[in-house]
């Protein structure tokens, strides 16, 4: 490179782009569609501020894994050049498969294809088009290279990922509460055994960690007015799609109808390795661009829940502890049914019931606290941290969804 590269982040403040390979990825049109992927799909409805991108948080994420391997040098951890620059690549890419609105339409745009598993296959092509330069990330990023801690710190509970969205989002959504002490990890952290380790000493910042991810989840990600909203949106895709297969033709980008016409499963990605470039080609524009036309669509569903979008009139969410009675169900659909004056059959695109989940610590997914007495213990047995055994337990909210009522004509 002439001179290196350095962006200016508003978390952390200047970011170097370490080499000319890193520069090339970062300039590649896939990686560039990640400007135009929120990183909190629909938050925004509720922090008005979280409209940060996939964009940022990959270049984030890049930086800690920068400040994180220096840290392990320093620390008498041998990392070659080529690993350094792998490592760096595979977290760069980690998100790279994200589609539009990043988790609302993951299942929904496509069947059940999850974005790890298209980061993967992008990860392939780009690899393809630069002559293998990305061999070594992509054996990093699928845990087959030789040192496995290059992967931890990729993909686990305490991984890079999730320390840089932690803090992005905090910053940009203003929940304080879920605040981490995230460059106090970076310097706790060690290589023991091939594994990543956490020194002793460090071990109140993990608690803290995980009870501010436990609470982000339930304040931001899990948000009942984001879960409305990311319902609204599968709902209207849903009837887009329906009608579709139904013969209506309405206005989309071509990418978009494509997959709206299509039903597409991981098999058939993994067969034409072209409708990958036909989803590289999808970002967050292409919805609300088909939300705007939609609110003057002849079909009344596609035309209320986007005029509903526009003008944030969400559905009505309802949580409980416990499981709803098939009985309160049943009487809630059929109130919804004579309050929107809807046919039976449209239901589905107004009312949604079921369960949302949270944890703030998987046991089998291990922790690693390394002693002072250079022991590895899983950091809910390395000290009496009661609300670490607390968090290790799934708690599981449940919801009813549904419209409030039609804003325009059937």
């Amino acid at each position: 490179m002439k001179s290196q590269k350095i962006l200016n982040d508003p978390v952390y403040g200047f970011i170097t782009i370490p080499s000319e390979l890193i520069f090339e990825i970062i300039d590649h049109p896939f990686f560039q569609r990640l400007r135009r992927i929120k990183q909190l799909g629909l938050t925004d409805f509720v922090y008005p501020g979280a409209l940060h991108t996939r964009f940022h948080h990959a270049l984030g994420a890049m930086h800690l894994m920068q400040i994180t391997l220096e840290n392990l040098r320093n620390k008498g951890t041998e990392i070659s050049d080529q690993e350094f620059e792998a490592a760096l690549i595979a977290i760069l890419l980690h998100d790279i498969g994200h589609g539009p609105f990043s988790h609302a339409l993951e299942y929904s745009l496509l069947q059940g294809v999850p974005h790890e598993k298209l980061s993967l296959m992008i990860i392939d092509l780009l690899n393809q088009e630069l002559n293998g330069g990305l061999d070594l990330a992509l054996k990093i990023f699928k845990n087959q290279y030789k040192r496995k801690f290059f992967h931890q710190l990729v993909s686990s509970q305490l991984d890079i990922d999730r320390l840089d969205y932690l803090q992005r989002d905090c910053f940009f959504t203003g929940v304080s509460e879920g605040t981490i002490g995230a460059d106090r990890i970076i310097k706790m952290m060690d290589v023991k055994n091939d594994q990543i380790v956490i020194e002793e000493k460090g071990i109140y910042s993990i608690e803290n960690f995980l009870s501010a991810r436990r609470l982000m989840y339930w304040q931001v990600y899990l948000h009942k007015t984001t879960v409305s909203a990311e319902k609204m949106l599968i709902n209207l895709i849903q009837r887009a799609k329906d009608q579709k297969s139904a013969g209506a033709n309405y206005p989309v980008s071509d990418e978009f109808n494509f997959l709206l016409e299509n039903n597409l499963q991981l098999t058939d990605f993994e067969k034409n390795p072209e409708l990958l470039r036909i989803f590289l080609e999808l970002d967050d524009f292409d919805i609300w661009g088909a939300i705007k036309l939609w609110k003057k669509s002849e079909d009344y569903v596609l035309r209320n829940i986007s005029t509903m979008f526009l003008t944030r009139n969400l559905f009505k969410i309802q949580l409980s502890n416990d499981p709803f009675k098939e009985e309160t169900l049943e009487t809630s659909r059929t109130k919804t049914i004579n309050k929107l004056g809807i046919p039976e059959e449209d239901l589905t695109y107004f009312f949604s019931s079921g369960s949302l989940s949270n944890y703030g610590y998987l046991a089998k997914d291990r922790i690693s606290i390394l002693t002072k007495k250079g022991d590895v213990v899983d950091v809910a047995q390395a000290a009496d941290l009661p609300n670490i055994k607390i968090m290790s337990k799934v708690v599981k909210k449940h919801y009813i969804c549904k419209a409030k009522n039609l804003i325009l004509d059937r």
